[in-house]
Parts: C-alpha cells; structure tokens; sequence
C-alpha cells in the first residue's frame, strides 16, 4: 500500500511539473503581445511579477520569511540556473540566428535525462533515450519549418552560448533533484533576485521601453503569473518528486504547443512539419512515460 501510495505521489507531481511545459508553450505568444520592451528589461518585470506572487504565500506561512534561510548552494543553484539561462539565451540569440540558438538550446531535456541517470534511485533506460530523441526530432522539425539549418559556416560563440544554455538549464533542473528537502515557496526570492539582476543588466546595457498599451502591459503581467512566474514553481515541484525523466521528454511539447498557439492567435502560418512534429513529440513523451502510464498501483 505504501509502495502504490508512493507511486501515485509521484505520477501527481510528474503531471505537476508538467503543466510548466503547457505555461511555458505561452512565452512566445505574450512576448510578442507585450511590445519593444527590451529583453533584459522585460525579465526583469516579468520575474519581480513572478517573485512578489510567491512572496505572497510567505504572509500565510507560520515560518514566513526563514523559508530564505537556506545552504549558499541552493542559492548558487536557484539564481545561477534561472538568471543564467536567460543572460546566457539572450546573448545567444544576438550572436547567430535565433532558429539556431532555439533548436541548441532545446538540447537541455535530452541532457536533463542523460544526468538525471546519475541521480540516485533513478536508471536510464532504452525507452527514455528514444522518447527523448524522438521529442529532439520533432522540436527540430518545428523550429526550422523542416528547412535545415546554416551551420555550414561552423559552430560560433553563439552556438556555444546556445549549449551553455542547454547544460544550465539540464543542471538546474537535475540538481534541484538534490535539494528535494528545500520548499519551493524559497523559488520566489530565486525570482526577485534574478528580476534584480536582469534590472541591473539591463540599466547597463540597454534603453529603457515602456509597455505603450494596456494590452501590452497586461501581456507583461500573464508572462509574469504564468511562464515565468507559476512555471518555475510547479516545475521545481515536479522535478524534486516527479519522475524527472518523463518530464524531460514532456518538455518538448513546449516548442510543438508555442508554435500551436501562434498559429491559434495569427502570428503564425500553420505548415506540414508543425503537425510531424505532432506525431514525433507525442510519440516520444508516451515511449518515454511508458513505466508511468501503466505501472500498476
């Protein structure tokens, strides 16, 4: 009985940590709906938002505050990973051309379950790694429209960027695994001090651009509640508890489900390789979650 309970505990954070991917499919769409704000600028709102909605929870917390009070590591770990990512995407993307950067970067679920291998309790199985490739596969064919990719030029600094950024965000969501003791209540001031950072980078290195519409300003505030802000919990959650390989393959529905919703609100065309990449991702997260799915109890 303990045994199932456990199981079941586990499947529940899995689904959990997925809905991050579902919040995350929305980046593309409310970034574009949210204007010329710069992208160091627009990180910063968008996080500080996204912190000040944890730090709510603080006020009903008997411990409120000392929920801070934590090892230099997790603090290294949860600001490093998430204002590293984005300092390290953004530079990536204005070094070589975005499709490339993206597909790179899009790397990070196929390492997360390489290294979550290396976790205790954890083994890595032919169906993962084919679950996990199968789902590299289709955001590659999404990305790129099905047209290829420039890289007869060589790799570039960017597209070294590009798999630092892929290795940051694998690393931070497999070592996460380690601090499973940690509440993810602490993920809010891992929020508002990558939204002071991202502040500070962008004062120095970019002009500042105000939202010019109540449309644009409220496309700052869901990126805010949602794909950067509720995403970063529920996926701290998920990966902590969760059967963290599933969601490395689960996480490739992100590319497949943004482009869907481009194309759902006009700011994309719908094209053959968006519905391959259907049966490639969906594929691939099922073969994957297959222990998951029909494990009994």
């Amino acid at each position: 009985m303990a045994a199932g309970g456990g199981q079941t505990k586990r499947r529940w954070a899995t689904l959990v940590g997925i809905s991050a991917v579902l919040m995350w499919a929305t980046l593309a769409a409310l970034s574009a709906a949210s204007g010329r704000v710069p992208p160091f600028q627009l990180t910063a709102m968008t996080f500080l938002v996204g912190g000040l909605m944890g730090a709510a929870s603080w006020l009903f917390r008997p411990d409120g505050l000392r929920v801070l009070k934590q090892d230099w590591r997790v603090w290294a770990l949860g600001v490093g990973g998430l204002f590293g990512y984005h300092a390290v995407y953004f530079s990536a993307i204005r070094a070589v051309p975005p499709v490339e950067a993206s597909l790179i970067a899009y790397l990070w679920p196929l390492f997360m379950v390489v290294f979550s291998s290396f976790l205790p309790g954890e083994n890595l199985k032919a169906h993962h790694l084919i679950g996990v490739v199968l789902g590299l596969a289709g955001a590659a064919l999404v990305i790129t429209r099905g047209e290829g990719l420039g890289f007869a030029a060589g790799l570039s600094r960017g597209h070294l960027l590009a798999f630092a950024c892929a290795f940051i965000w694998a690393a931070y969501s497999v070592l996460s695994r380690r601090f499973a003791a940690v509440p993810s209540d602490v993920v809010a001031g891992f929020c508002l001090a990558t939204a002071g950072l991202a502040g500070l980078t962008h004062f120095i290195t970019e002009t500042t651009v105000w939202p010019e519409t109540p449309g644009q300003w409220l496309a700052v505030l869901g990126l805010g509640l949602f794909p950067v802000g509720s995403a970063f919990y529920v996926w701290d959650y998920g990966v902590k508890r969760g059967d963290i390989m599933v969601l490395g393959a689960a996480s490739y529905l992100s590319p497949l489900l943004s482009t869907l919703v481009l194309v759902a609100v006009g700011l994309a065309s719908a094209h053959w390789s968006v519905w391959a990449a259907c049966l490639f991702i969906t594929a691939g997260a099922l073969i994957a979650a297959r222990d998951m799915l029909f494990r009994k109890g």
